[in-house]
């Protein structure tokens, strides 16, 4: 079973639990397991999903005496892109103080946390440049909301190439790094 299996089938169970609480609100958490439970999925898989739709914050939970009700969370569409919003941001920051402090620590490393360091970086990089580029798509298609974020990310990443090449080790170090940049690249289209 590929990735995309795993990921699509795991869709079709949070979708199959999120319409049955939308077309049953007043299922307690008992009547909901009956009903999902084998015509869509194990038992342990049923909590599994749900304990994730929890976990993303798409379902809410109440209890009512000793029962527990699940609801899909209010206003998720907004709150979901706060949340990203404020990933991105604390992701950003995290990445230029560990910049800052990689310039200073590089190169006393060895080959291979050098390579590490390095992929770790631009891996968080380009997750963080493209929750910004979802959140420009998402709030104006047509201007770019966080230009100063990701001008600033492109000079991290142009940071992290000069040091590599500065380096010692850059002839060792420089095709590890972009053969693993040009595979996330390739593997996601």
């Amino acid at each position: 079973m590929s990735q995309f299996e795993r990921e699509e089938t795991s869709f079709e169970r949070e979708r199959a639990i999120l319409e049955e609480i939308k077309n049953n609100p007043n299922l307690h958490h008992n009547a909901l397991i009956k009903s999902i439970v084998p015509k869509y999925m194990a038992k342990t898989t049923f909590e599994k999903t749900k304990n994730q739709l929890i976990e993303k914050n798409i379902l809410t939970v109440s209890q009512i005496g000793n029962k527990k009700f699940y609801s899909i969370t209010e206003n998720y569409q907004k709150k979901s892109i706060r949340l990203m919003e404020r990933i991105s941001h604390e992701k950003y920051q995290i990445l230029q103080h560990r910049i800052r402090r990689i310039k200073n620590d590089y190169r006393h490393k060895d080959v291979d946390e050098k390579i590490s360091t390095c992929v770790q970086l631009f891996r968080s990089l380009l997750q963080v440049d493209n929750g910004f580029t979802f959140l420009d798509s998402i709030k104006n298609a047509k201007r770019t909301l966080y230009k100063d974020e990701h001008l600033v990310i492109q000079e991290m990443i142009s940071i992290i190439f000069h040091m590599i090449s500065d380096g010692k080790d850059s002839e060792l170090v420089y095709p590890q790094v972009m053969s693993y940049i040009e595979g996330a690249i390739s593997k996601n289209i």
